[in-house]
């Protein structure tokens, strides 16, 4: 597989099912119980930051992204985030999050939150939350939660619930007034 075959392009509705189907591979029935779950479940996830990748048509990964309000951080939650086995270690996943990071950066996010595995996500830029700052909706270990701040004092401010929220950015809000 060359990089050149493979695209990346903003979810749309057309890529659920195989978004559902690439999920269920990744994580099988258990990803249903994860606190991350919990939230996603409080309302949509942003399609405009969440991404596949696609080679030569067929689509076989994808990120997602959910606006969140952490503590008084206005942020996103990053996940899930999966790769087909057949296209596993080739630096796709770590694209997906690039990508989704930097779309959340122009959208006036304030952090990106994730639970995962710190030596996958340090690299990528992501940081140890401060040890129980965040409260999930259910048992979380808090050594997995990991972020990328975007804005401001994020770390000071990431303290309390997390929690599904459908925010704008101020810039955009106040252009709507």
């Amino acid at each position: 597989m060359n990089k050149h075959d493979l695209v990346y392009l903003t979810e749309d509705a057309s890529h659920d099912e195989i978004i559902e189907l690439i999920n269920a591979e990744a994580f099988g029935p258990g990803r249903f119980t994860k606190s991350s779950q919990r939230i996603r479940e409080q309302g949509p996830h942003d399609r405009s930051l969440s991404f596949i990748c696609a080679d030569d048509g067929e689509t076989i990964a994808s990120v997602r992204m959910t606006a969140v309000r952490a503590g008084e951080v206005d942020g996103h939650l990053l996940g899930p985030l999966a790769v087909r086995p057949s296209h596993k270690n080739r630096g796709i996943g770590r694209e997906l999050v690039r990508i989704a990071i930097e779309a959340a950066r122009r959208k006036g996010s304030e952090a990106v939150i994730l639970v995962g595995d710190a030596p996958y996500y340090m690299p990528l830029g992501f940081e140890r939350v401060a040890y129980n700052a965040l409260t999930f909706p259910g048992p979380t270990d808090p050594a997995r939660i990991l972020v990328v701040p975007l804005g401001e004092n994020v770390h000071a401010r990431l303290k309390g619930e997390i929690a599904w929220q459908d925010w704008q950015p101020v810039a955009l809000a106040m252009a709507a007034e």
